[in-house]
């Protein structure tokens, strides 16, 4: 039988990394789960800013560290720089979360720009940091009308492309309007038992991941090429 060198002559066997039970981390973090929530509308009465608000009290329940970002200010993406503080605000809490909870209304078909622009501003990487990377995500919407699932499937997405990882469950609140009370509490209903399902979920795979993010998302793609980098810099001739 060949060798591995052998019969896989385009790999770099250096970087090649076999995954193996070992090399996942055996010891659990003990801070609570941090979580970041975020929502696309500025409306006094939004309702997906009432399903975050319902979100975090049931995380809180759950054990979970909750902090919502409030969108009101951020600017549109290229109009100012990222040394405006609302943006320096959206990207520490992205630096800080473990897991987050997006929800939009659905819009004309999508998501809101109100919600794209927070995602906007946020780039795969910062420095050596990846702000999204490995991180758990739930995605919900809301609607004036009957369900559907266009914003979730396009939040869907921009979760993959952000690096995350997206839980199989998800939520779409229909007609909206008709779910919550006087004060902005969230009904009795199935849409409710929904949400609590998809928070459980969410609870659940951020406990399981993310002391393995780092060596889920440790690609040999990019071991190889930074040790080619490095080998033309180390052998590069003096100038």
């Amino acid at each position: 039988m060949p060798s591995l060198e052998n019969s896989l002559p385009n790999i770099n066997h250096e970087q090649l990394n076999i995954p193996s039970h070992e090399q996942f981390s055996a010891t659990p973090s003990t801070h609570k789960p941090r979580l970041l929530l975020l929502y696309g509308s500025l409306r006094e009465r939004s309702y997906s800013r009432l399903v975050i608000e319902e979100s975090a009290r049931l995380l809180t329940s759950f054990g979970a560290d909750v902090k919502i970002f409030n969108p009101a200010g951020l600017p549109q993406p290229d109009s100012e720089d990222d040394s405006h503080p609302k943006v320096q605000e959206l990207r520490e809490l992205m630096m800080w979360s473990e897991g987050q909870v997006w929800c939009s209304p659905e819009r004309h078909g999508s998501m809101t720009s109100i919600l794209k622009s927070q995602l906007d501003w946020m780039p795969l990487s910062i420095g050596s940091v990846r702000p999204t990377q490995g991180k758990t995500l739930a995605v919900m919407q809301v609607s004036g009308g009957s369900q559907s699932f266009n914003a979730v499937n396009q939040m869907r997405i921009l979760g993959r492309w952000m690096r995350m990882v997206t839980i199989p469950n998800q939520s779409s609140v229909a007609k909206a309007f008709l779910e919550f009370e006087e004060d902005g509490r969230m009904k009795p209903s199935a849409y409710y038992n929904r949400i609590v399902d998809v928070l459980e979920e969410l609870m659940k795979f951020t406990l399981l991941l993310r002391d393995q993010k780092d060596y889920l998302v440790d690609r040999y793609s990019e071991r190889a090429e930074s040790a080619e980098q490095l080998s033309k810099r180390v052998n590069q001739k003096s100038i």
